[in-house]
This record gives C-alpha cells, structure tokens and sequence, in this order.
C-alpha cells in the first residue's frame, strides 16, 4: 500500500512542478482551429506519470516482487515515451513515429505472454502468423487510439483509472499479485496528475503520457487474456469508451474521404463539447459511461454472462451515437 502512495505522491509533485510555465521543461500546447483548449497549456504531464511509474517499480523489484522479468515491456514502453516526447517538442514524420509503434510493438510480442494464442471463446488454435498479426496490429492501433481520444480536460486521465483499476480489481480475483500492483501502481501515477489536469486543465499528459498508456492498455490486455485473468473481449469493453469513438470517427472519416492523418474535431466527445455541454459535463458523462463498461466487466467474469454483455453494450453504443447526431441536428 505504501508503494502505491508513493506512485501517487511523485506524480503528483512532478506534475505540479511541470505545469509551471517557467520551468526548464515547458512545453507549451499552442491552441488551434482543431483544439477544444483556449490558452498554451503544457503537456509534459506524461512525463510525471512515466517518472513516478519508474520510480515506484524499482522499489517494487527490490524489496517486493520481481518485475525484471518483464523487461520488454517496460523497453518498448520507454520507446513509445521517448519518440512521443520528441513529437510534443517538434512534430515528428508520422511515418517515422509509426515505424517506432511497430518496432515497440515488435519488442512486446518477443515475449510470449503478450501473444494472442487463440479467439477468445474459442478452444482452437490461431495459425502462428495470425496470432502475431493480430496481437501487432492490436497494439499499435491501441497506441495510437488513446493518443487520438486525448483531446479534453480529464479525459484520457479518467479511462485510466477506470481501465486500468477494472483490471487490478480483475487481477486481484484471479489472485494476480504482480498484475494487481502493476495496475494500482499506473492508476496511482494517472491520479496525481488527473488533481491538475482535471476540468479547467493546468496540465496535459501530452503525446508521452497518452500514448504509453494506449500501449500499456494493450500490453495488459494480452497479458491477462493469456493468464486466464480475463477474456480479451471484456478488456475491449473496459477501454470500449475510446475504441468504439476512435474507431467509428476513423471508419467515418475515411468513408466520406477526409485526410484520416489530420488532426480535426470530428470524435464524439469532441462534438458534444462543441455543443455546449462543455470540457466538465462532457467528462463527468464520460466518466458514467466508463464506470458502466467496468462494472459490466466484472459482472461478465462474476456471472459468466460475457457474450450477453457485449451483445448489450452493441446496442447501446449504436443509440449513443444516434442520441449524438439526434443532438446536433436539433441544435
């Protein structure tokens, strides 16, 4: 319990110093046309969530449990963080900051932990090449998803510690040890900086912070389905707040022929923002929606009634997003 303090005191104390504009490290989020922000705000607050992680796992290595083990893992998140903190200073080739997403995604996978072996539901295999390019693709998209859906105060903050503590609620039923405080560890790093980026924003996590958490968000993801902890389809329901936005704005922005690498103001979030509702309201209903898909998870793997579950949840995301367009046609 104490390490877990501990993660949330060093965020904390990092963010509050990074979101003063005269220290060294300030880099400055200039709004424009596409942003829902009003003034430069900093967006180093990824790097008090990376550094109070960091920090907090070498205690947990030395006088609790072994997380060298997982060496990989944390190699191929500081890639991430590293071309990511590049990007916030001075955008970077999308092509280049691909080419590292898959070469990250490509140190995870050498492990076989984070391999999906099979469908979930499913008792036969997968080819080998399928479950490569399946747990691939899934990593990369999850990256970058989370870096496109961080574009409110408090937002990507909050999946966090919806998604991520579901899993170390999950972690804890499967008696996980190193799963569970892995996840707490993360949760306690996000809420020391969600206290400043929560609406009005002091701070953002920047590119840093929201891509190395869509990474880890997928990392766990594998890594519990292939434990038996949870099937991957209730990991997909827990971060199902971001994937079924990004996802459907993406879908729908290539159908109508839009340049999908252009930032814009096209999510749903974004659009019920633009409507008045505002960064705080906006969040507070996203955070309903998120608490929903987490208890709904647990209650999948409690009852066994999974597949119900989804089916649910498919049909309640389809009236969200009418309820959505219904909205602004009549504003």
């Amino acid at each position: 319990m104490l390490l877990i303090f501990l993660a949330f005191l060093l965020s904390a104390g990092f963010t509050s110093y990074l979101s003063r504009p005269e220290t060294a490290l300030c880099i400055l989020d200039k709004p424009n046309s596409r942003s829902l922000h009003i003034k430069p705000t900093p967006v180093t607050g990824g790097v008090a969530i990376l550094l109070a992680c960091a920090i907090t796992l070498i205690f947990v290595d030395i006088f609790y449990l072994p997380v060298h083990k997982y060496l990989w893992l944390f190699i191929s998140c500081l890639l991430i963080a590293i071309v990511s903190f590049i990007d916030d200073c001075k955008q970077i080739f999308i092509p280049y900051r691909l080419l590292t997403h898959c070469i990250a995604a490509f140190f995870l996978l050498s492990q076989y932990d984070f391999i999906i072996v099979n469908i979930p539901g499913l008792d036969w295999e997968l080819p080998k090449f399928f479950q490569i390019s399946i747990s691939f693709l899934f990593i990369v998209w999850m990256t970058n998803l989370y870096n496109f859906m961080d574009g409110m105060d408090g937002f990507a903050g909050g999946m966090a510690i919806f998604g991520f503590g579901t899993f170390a609620i999950l972690g804890m039923l499967a008696n996980q040890q190193l799963f569970m405080l892995l996840n707490l560890i993360i949760i306690s790093a996000v809420g020391g900086f969600l206290i400043f980026n929560f609406p009005p924003a002091k701070i953002f996590m920047g590119d840093v912070g929201a891509s190395s958490l869509g990474f880890l968000a997928a990392a766990f993801s594998l890594w519990g389905n292939n434990e038996g902890i949870f099937s991957l389809w209730l990991a997909l329901l827990i971060f199902s707040p971001f994937i079924v936005d990004a996802t459907v704005t993406l879908l729908r922005r290539l159908l109508t022929g839009e340049k999908i690498w252009l930032a814009h103001k096209s999510h749903y979030y974004q659009r019920l923002v633009q409507l008045g509702w505002g960064h705080k309201r906006t969040v507070l209903r996203e955070y309903i929606l998120m608490a929903a898909c987490s208890v709904s998870a647990l209650l999948g793997v409690l009852l066994q009634i999974q597949w119900y579950l989804l089916f649910s949840w498919v049909i309640i995301y389809i009236i969200l997003i009418y309820n959505v367009k219904k909205l602004e046609l009549r504003t």
